[in-house]
């Protein structure tokens, strides 16, 4: 082999394991861009529990890109989860119950935001004659399944010597019932959030009862098991719940400002917001996974299995992750 080509060879080989250094770099770039993009985020609901709106209006600039997606309950934000197309969401204690007893449940449970009861309810038309719980007894209710709703409506009805089998409950979505309640085809409506506003304000409807001493004022923050098990991902988690720190600081601390936002939102005069806001059991707080907030899903989970509505009893704690516990006892 002669010298020049000998040098070629070389140089040949050379590019080639520059070449192949490269394509390893950016295979490893195209690595981190995934994990680096935009946390999935599910939005439940509007006003008060709208966090992108929240963060809009608190001024938060998020310390990730945030990619939201808006469910109407928690049930759907599991579906979420487990279909690969989530990162991060809220719920109440109820979903993953009713997830833990099927076979899929690919997310895990990692933080608290404690908050409110007192915005979930029975509503009954405004020409209702029911003035208890007691006179449900033989009524349509609606409730959203799988929900605080119907395990709120079950204790309620427990309350007063009723059983499920009582009174005709009708399981529909949230959009689905406000306009089935709306029409008048249902005696009574369980349900959560700015549909009681809604329909205080324009259908004359009235709170027969809150869930006040009936839930826990437990919401609790699921995170998706491929995303924590992403460090890239998993710190963009952490750097949001401090974030939602920031922002429910903010809310608390401009309560007449917010309330404002929330009924331009839900689009009822701004007093019914304000006078939900005054009723509040409490304001929304980002708490860290605790034995007591798994002992209150535990006791939820055993109302349903004792009432046959999941098919088998389940152990909630191995779905909590408190990786998260000391981020947020230091707080924002």
């Amino acid at each position: 082999m002669t010298r020049s080509s000998t040098s070629r060879s070389l140089l040949d080989r050379r590019s080639l394991l520059v070449g192949g250094m490269a394509a390893a770099g950016a295979a490893l770039a195209g690595c981190h861009a995934k994990s680096a993009g935009p946390l999935r985020v599910a939005v439940t609901g509007k006003g008060d529990s709208d966090i992108e709106l929240l963060f809009k209006h608190a001024g938060i600039t998020p310390s990730s890109p945030l990619a939201f997606t808006r469910f109407q309950s928690g049930a759907l934000v599991v579906e979420a989860m487990n279909s690969g197309s989530l990162d991060l969401g809220g719920m109440s204690e109820i979903p993953p119950v009713f997830a833990a007893a099927s076979a899929v449940h690919s997310f895990s449970q990692v933080a608290i935001y404690h908050g409110d009861v007192n915005n979930q309810v029975v509503l009954v038309p405004k020409d209702s004659a029911a003035q208890s719980l007691a006179d449900l007894k033989g009524k349509k209710v609606g409730y959203v399944r799988a929900t605080t709703t119907q395990y709120y409506l079950i204790q309620m009805l427990k309350s007063v010597g009723l059983t499920w089998a009582d009174i005709e409950p009708v399981a529909l979505t949230v959009s689905d019932g406000a306009e089935a309640f709306g029409r008048g085809s249902l005696d009574a409506w369980a349900i959560y959030g700015f549909p009681i506003q809604r329909a205080v304000a324009t259908q004359g409807a009235r709170v027969l009862k809150t869930a006040l001493g009936f839930l826990s004022g437990n919401y609790i923050l699921s995170a998706a098991k491929e995303a924590l098990a992403d460090p890239a991902r998993a710190e963009q988690i952490g750097r949001h719940l401090n974030d939602l720190q920031k922002a429910f600081a903010w809310a608390r601390a401009n309560d007449a400002q917010w309330s404002e936002i929330v009924a331009k939102d839900i689009g009822v005069p701004v007093a019914y917001v304000r006078d939900q806001f005054a009723r509040r059991s409490a304001s929304f707080e980002i708490r860290p996974v605790t034995p007591e907030a798994i002992a209150s899903q535990q006791s939820v989970a055993d109302v349903f299995a004792a009432a046959k509505l999941i098919p088998r009893a389940v152990d909630v704690k191995p779905l909590w992750d408190s990786r998260y516990t000391d981020l947020i006892a230091k707080g924002a």
